[in-house]
């Protein structure tokens, strides 16, 4: 059947909303379905990966190869507040003792690829999609790391998916994450 594709992005309990009354049919999200909300949902696991980190060939350069010491005192994009990668990002440099300098926030991870592909700095990337991210966005990579894991999950009001395309995008999430030999 032919289906119509409808791309939202906003908080997740903004779109959780709008999938209990029925305006969504699923959500895409990188964390589950928080257990404090007043909103029947499922959320279901499709996958999770290590993260990349990006950048223009000219701030990779500058940076030099040790990946990831390289990191301390770059300039850096990270993901905005409502996203589950910002806090372990955050944490793992912390802990490493790396301190970049963080030159932008974002919201919208399309935007941040192409701040970056600009030179304005580094930024993380889910390893399902760095391959695809350097080709468009013609960046290189610093480095990558399986300590930061992006996860992501499909959120419905079915327990059981059935809607002929959620189930599409589900399984092909899935086959996406499935490890590679």
């Amino acid at each position: 059947e032919p289906v119509k594709l409808v791309c939202r992005e906003d908080r997740l309990e903004q779109l959780a909303a709008d999938l209990s009354i029925h305006r969504l049919d699923m959500v895409l999200a990188d964390r589950p379905l928080p257990s404090n909300m007043d909103i029947k949902g499922y959320s279901h696991p499709l996958g999770e990966c290590g993260i990349a980190f990006l950048a223009a060939r000219t701030i990779a350069e500058a940076l030099g190869p040790d990946f990831p010491a390289n990191l301390h005192g770059a300039p850096l994009l990270i993901p905005g507040e409502d996203s589950a990668l910002r806090v372990p990002l955050l944490r793992w440099l912390e802990r490493r003792g790396f301190q970049p300098t963080i030159v932008g926030e974002f919201n919208d991870s399309a935007l941040m690829s192409a701040f970056g592909q600009a030179g304005a700095g580094v930024f993380p990337v889910p390893l399902t999609t760095a391959q695809e991210v350097m080709q468009q966005y013609k960046v290189v990579e610093l480095g990558q790391t399986q300590d930061i894991r992006e996860r992501f999950f499909a959120i419905s009001v079915e327990r059981r998916l059935s809607h002929p395309a959620v189930v599409a995008v589900s399984e092909a999430a899935r086959r996406r994450f499935q490890p590679r030999d």
